[in-house]
């Protein structure tokens, strides 16, 4: 039962009666919490049909929707509001078409098709705390799209060449002495990262030799031969040297299965992967097809520019002097690449933090310019920063926290904490291990979920693990006890049978309350998709398990005589528990049957 839709049938009937007049489209609006109902009609614009005033309106439509619907039970009026109160039996139809609807919260498909980027690391160094958010925020809205019968395509674009990828490569080849991650025992990407970091070392040690020699500081850093045998292997590199291209492939192959192990971790997946060394030639091809249509221009040094000053931009170079590409010819070329590779996608997303705002208006007004129509259809998931509490964590060079550190601290600290409660002590250690890491993992991506994505954030590891708040463990945790309700119901014989919800008359007002939420479910998934936020869901989660509690401590479940009642409170049970496990999936998040 689609309630919004029939309540506003029920309104055209008494607009109708009452008027003698049509409205194509009433105003319903969810009711202020300082009010009664569940509902509000916005009367003003009806009072030009009605020749009356608002607020009179709106009393002939509640008395007119109370005395002829069996919809309403009761109404109030505020100003030119009508607070709705929907009748019992109303709710109880609502429920029972949620519970007989097995696919409730997944919508059939629709024949729309939608791509969203997400992660898009470097290969020199591992995932950090950024990348966590980032990639919990793409999966999420993937996910949301999904839910809605949405044909989506999970990629990433992996920047694996450059001068930053030359940079690890040159201080591997000068200080490594063949060692491998198998050798050192060492994860790829972290193997990798650490010669970026020595990398880093020897330059500045380098660089300040040469200014005690009298080089100033900017020719130093040119001149240092660490920085001269990058440049070099990035020119063999382009050149294809066979040499190079082989340790280029055997060092990103590291990395790709360091970041794969990770990516397992944190539960999120791809469908393609896009790699920056293969879309870059396709980029600098459009940007000199660009410069013959005359949407670009070249400078006397030989660089190729887009002028967006009539945008009100600036100029961007596209090609340096050298005909060597920059980071956005590359975003023009895989852009291109996959609308050929998905020509029926509606929209591309871009998740990346919001400090690349200038560049993805740049880019998309780039490819309006090439003649692309559905630059458009770009769209910049921007989010903010994620801030640490000082010493909260450990980080690796003192400034970025590694993902795979941040991942394995939360889950050990699900385990403390539920060792220290006592909630694990006949639990085998492998139950021990996957309840930690559930709970661990769950709280970290929904803190770092519940927050709108355009806000920076603090994240504090020690709130997100709180079995109280607003947290995932929480939410976790409520699902729990709910199962706990099930079985307990399955080993006393109850079970829902057809017709028990018909013999239900009267719900208590947590009831009510449950079941607006969940009736709100699909309503919360397209707000969530329209604003790229999966923020909406993960409160909605949070606000159902809170409303179940609140439930749960005002009824006692098993001490009801009434067995039709009974059953319900088990099959709302039921449905609570199913909702709250779709929606945390939809987070990326699993609950546990215990806890």
């Amino acid at each position: 039962m689609n309630l919004d839709q029939s309540l506003r049938t029920e309104i055209q009937k008494a607009l109708t009666a009452l008027f003698n007049q049509t409205v194509d489209h009433v105003q319903l609006q969810p009711t202020n919490q300082e009010f009664e109902g569940s509902h509000t009609l916005v009367c003003f614009p009806l009072a030009k049909i009605s020749k009356k005033g608002p607020e009179e309106t709106a009393r002939l439509i509640g008395e007119y929707l109370v005395t002829h619907t069996g919809f309403v039970s009761r109404f109030n009026v505020v100003k030119g509001f009508l607070n709705l109160v929907i009748a019992d039996r109303v709710w109880m139809e609502v429920f029972h078409s949620i519970y007989a609807n097995k696919n409730f919260g997944n919508l059939p498909a629709n024949d729309q098709e939608i791509m969203i980027e997400y992660s898009s690391p470097n290969t020199n160094k591992p995932l950090h705390l950024g990348h966590l958010r980032n990639n919990f925020l793409g999966y999420a809205v993937a996910e949301i799209y999904k839910a809605l019968g949405y044909t989506v395509h999970k990629v990433q674009i992996i920047n694996d060449r450059g001068i930053h990828i030359c940079k690890s490569m040159a201080a591997w080849k000068l200080f490594g002495k063949g060692e491998t991650p198998h050798s050192s025992g060492i994860k790829g990407d972290h193997l990798v990262g650490k010669y970026y970091v020595e990398f880093d070392k020897n330059l500045k040690a380098q660089v300040k030799d040469l200014i005690q020699q009298g080089v100033s500081e900017a020719d130093a850093e040119k001149q240092a031969p660490i920085m001269q045998l990058a440049i070099d292997m990035l020119r063999k590199w382009e050149a294809k040297d066979p040499e190079t291209v082989h340790l280029w492939k055997t060092m990103n192959g590291w990395v790709y299965e360091g970041f794969g192990s990770t990516y397992k971790r944190m539960g999120v997946d791809f469908d393609k992967l896009y790699y920056e060394s293969e879309t870059y030639l396709l980029g600098k091809n459009e940007v000199l097809r660009g410069l013959d249509n005359g949407a670009f221009f070249k400078k006397d040094d030989g660089s190729v520019w887009v002028d967006l000053t009539s945008d009100g931009l600036d100029q961007k170079v596209l090609l340096r002097s050298d005909g060597t590409s920059v980071y956005m010819t590359q975003d023009i070329g895989t852009a291109i690449l996959r609308f050929r590779d998905f020509p029926k996608i509606s929209r591309q997303v871009y998740t990346v933090g919001n400090e690349q705002e200038y560049h993805f208006k740049v880019l998309f007004l780039i490819l309006a310019k090439l003649g692309y129509a559905w630059a458009k259809e770009c769209y910049h998931l921007s989010y903010g920063m994620v801030d640490l509490p000082t010493g909260k964590m450990k980080s690796r060079e003192g400034t970025v926290v590694d993902a795979d550190d941040l991942m394995q601290e939360m889950v050990d600290e699900a385990e403390k904490q539920s060792r220290e409660l006592g909630k694990i002590e006949e639990a085998t250690d492998q139950q021990i291990k996957e309840l930690s890491e559930m709970i661990g993992l769950g709280a970290l991506k929904f803190f770092l979920l519940k927050v709108d994505p355009k806000k920076r954030m603090l994240f504090d590891p020690n709130e997100s693990i709180q079995l109280q708040g607003h947290t995932g463990p929480f939410i976790q945790y409520t699902h729990a006890r709910i199962r706990a309700i099930i079985r307990k119901a399955e080993t006393m014989g109850i079970s829902p049978d057809e017709g028990y919800w018909k013999n239900v008359n009267s719900l208590e007002p947590a009831e009510r309350e449950v079941i607006f939420l969940i009736s709100n479910y699909i309503h919360k998934l397209n707000e969530a998709a329209r604003d790229y936020s999966p923020a909406v869901i993960a409160n909605f989660a949070f606000d159902l398990a809170k409303g179940y509690n609140q439930f749960y401590q005002s009824i006692p479940i098993f001490n009801e005589a009434d067995q039709d009642k009974l059953k319900f409170r088990i099959a709302f049970s039921s449905v609570v528990a199913d909702v709250i496990k779709r929606a945390m999936a939809v987070l990326g998040i699993q609950v546990p049957e215990r806890m």
